[in-house]
């Protein structure tokens, strides 16, 4: 059975997501080797947390389509939440490398 189009596109924002969330991981680790400071610390350890998150759900979008599959709402709320994350990473990423 083929994947839905929603969780194709949700597999591809969290493709994304991953790319964004190396970049900070990157930046952040560079920062934190210069200035050493919890804050810097906290962001490397969320970029960490939110790369590690998002590479599970891809590896879920990919082995087990029957988790999503069943419920068009779910799909819907999937997509949507992958591309909030989106949005909110794109921020965060431009004041970052910015």
């Amino acid at each position: 059975m083929a994947m839905d189009t929603q969780i194709v596109a949700a597999s591809a924002l969290s493709g994304v997501n991953i790319v964004l969330l190396a970049a900070l991981t990157a930046v952040w680790i560079r920062n934190y080797r210069t200035f050493r400071t919890s804050l810097v610390l906290g962001l490397l350890a969320f970029a960490v947390v939110m790369l590690v998150e998002n590479a599970v759900a891809l590896y879920f979008f990919f082995t087990m389509q029957s988790l999503y599959s069943g419920d068009p709402h779910v799909q819907q709320a999937v997509l949507v939440l992958r591309g909030l994350q989106l949005v909110a990473l794109a921020f965060l990423t431009y004041v970052t490398v910015r």
